[in-house]
């Protein structure tokens, strides 16, 4: 099984060369300012991509899919699988999908840190193969030139727990890439870099 992941195309989706593969994933961010516009367009295109699975998670940028949640079966095509805090199994791999960044609130699908983004992430299977969040785990792949690490102690210490085969994500552009700790494949997915250059490439991971 191949497995193509991508992350923070902010309307840039038409400029990219997509692999071939079974899955192709997004981790969010694949708008910029979060319009009615801007989704509609990124669905369309991302509908029609030949992959034979199309996995879709909402970023903080993302904030349509936000408000208008009571509405996403009409939106949403059908072949894409949306995970906002939901499961799915394909192929014998057990997928779970979620959006949220921990943030002050301003943004889409923000959470504050501690307690309340906790409850997010025991949501998550223990049984879980392949965990898809916008967020990294702090300390994993999570450095930005401004910041060092702005990724998520709670999600860290439920992987942990855990112990997913694959962590995709994407959130931060700096620290675009791969790392293996323990039983866990890390790739933080962001297509651009800080400055919203199309530079960092696309992940590809075979299963």
């Amino acid at each position: 099984m191949r497995l193509i992941s991508i992350s923070d195309t902010h309307n840039k989706h038409k400029n990219l060369e997509i692999p071939k593969g079974d899955f192709l994933i997004h981790c969010g961010d694949f708008t910029e300012g979060g319009t009615r516009l801007e989704t509609l367009n990124f669905l369309q295109w991302f509908s029609k991509q030949p992959h034979r699975y199309k996995i879709l998670v909402a970023g903080n940028h993302d904030f349509f899919l936000e408000k208008h949640r009571n509405h996403l079966k009409d939106l949403i095509p059908k072949n894409i699988h949306y995970l906002k805090d939901q499961g799915i199994t394909i192929e014998g791999l057990k997928i779970w999908g979620s959006p949220y960044t921990p943030g002050n609130g301003n943004w889409a699908f923000n959470l504050e840190r501690g307690r309340t983004i906790r409850k997010k992430w025991n949501l998550i299977p223990h049984n879980t193969d392949i965990l898809i969040t916008h967020t990294p785990p702090y300390g994993i792949l999570d450095e930005s030139k401004t910041y060092k690490n702005i990724g998520c102690e709670e999600l860290l210490k439920q992987i942990v727990d855990i112990k997913p085969q694959l962590h995709l994500f994407g959130h931060v552009h700096d620290d675009f890439g791969k790392k293996n700790i323990g039983p866990t494949l890390f790739i933080n997915s962001a297509v651009m870099d800080s400055k919203n250059r199309l530079i960092n490439g696309i992940s590809i991971v075979e299963l």
